[in-house]
């Protein structure tokens, strides 16, 4: 794949990844004068990329230490960019090739990896996904925080496709999880799938429509639904296996995927 690593000079946690990435002059970065989540269609400033990694801050009311990963798009209203119902292109393995890169270069900090469901702008028509630091000014400016997202977007890049474990992944959707994915993380770090799109449970009721776009907007077919069950309520869960049962989509409990993939 060809990668365009996208930054803001609005962001500061943006600026501080792209000035680390400097160091690798071999990749493909930006700084571009727009916020990254309203910098829609960027891909066709850049039409020589197939894979965008947007590289950001993230900003949250929990004043946590955070290295993050997910896919844009809006499940319901576009409300900080993009466009209503509408989400980005994605992949599977990327995301969880990245998110394993992620996890190894940031094991001696003291930051929290965590991935999050699929959220915010921009649109556009490439896969893509976002890496963030979190979650205020003092990490967002963190000289070591930029230096391991830096390291891992290197390294993912280089590695991706010489990542022989990558062809015994299965690509599944996630669905039913709060915004922070503890129990995705687990099965996106330690099992055989292949994680992409995350519907939260905040976007419930979900509709059939919903779980399409997820599907489709995944670059590998998705081979299954994997269900938050806890975070899900009775009636959402059985809203959700007859949509999956019309798609004909098999699905698994986050509780049932406990073997890590060996």
């Amino acid at each position: 794949m060809n990668f365009i690593i996208i930054s803001s000079k609005q962001d500061t946690a943006g600026k501080n990844i792209f000035n680390k990435l400097k160091e690798y002059p071999e990749l493909n970065c930006h700084l571009i004068e727009e916020d990254s989540i309203y910098a829609e269609n960027i891909d066709k400033k850049f039409p020589a990329g197939n894979f965008f990694i947007f590289a950001t801050k993230h900003k949250s009311q929990e004043a946590r230490k955070t290295f993050s990963i997910h896919a844009p798009g809006n499940f319901k209203k576009a409300e900080l960019g993009g466009q209503d119902s509408k989400i980005c292109f994605t992949s599977s393995l990327f995301l969880k090739h990245l998110f394993q890169v992620l996890n190894q270069e940031a094991k001696n900090s003291d930051y929290e990896v965590t991935m999050e469901v699929t959220h915010h702008g921009p649109y556009l028509n490439k896969p893509c996904c976002f890496i963030e630091i979190g979650t205020t000014e003092k990490q967002w400016k963190d000289e070591e925080a930029g230096k391991i997202i830096a390291r891992t977007i290197k390294k993912a890049i280089n590695s991706f496709e010489s990542n022989k474990e990558k062809e015994k992944w299965k690509a599944a959707i996630g669905i039913g999880s709060p915004h922070y994915c503890p129990n995705f993380n687990k099965i996106q770090l330690n099992s055989e799938y292949a994680i992409s799109h995350i519907i939260p449970s905040y976007v419930f009721p979900i509709t059939l429509e919903t779980l399409k776009e997820a599907i489709e907007k995944t670059q590998e077919k998705v081979e299954i639904a994997i269900l938050d069950w806890k975070g899900m309520k009775g009636e959402e869960r059985q809203e959700t296996i007859k949509l999956l049962n019309q798609l004909n989509l098999p699905y698994k409990k986050t509780s049932d995927i406990e073997k890590p993939f060996l």
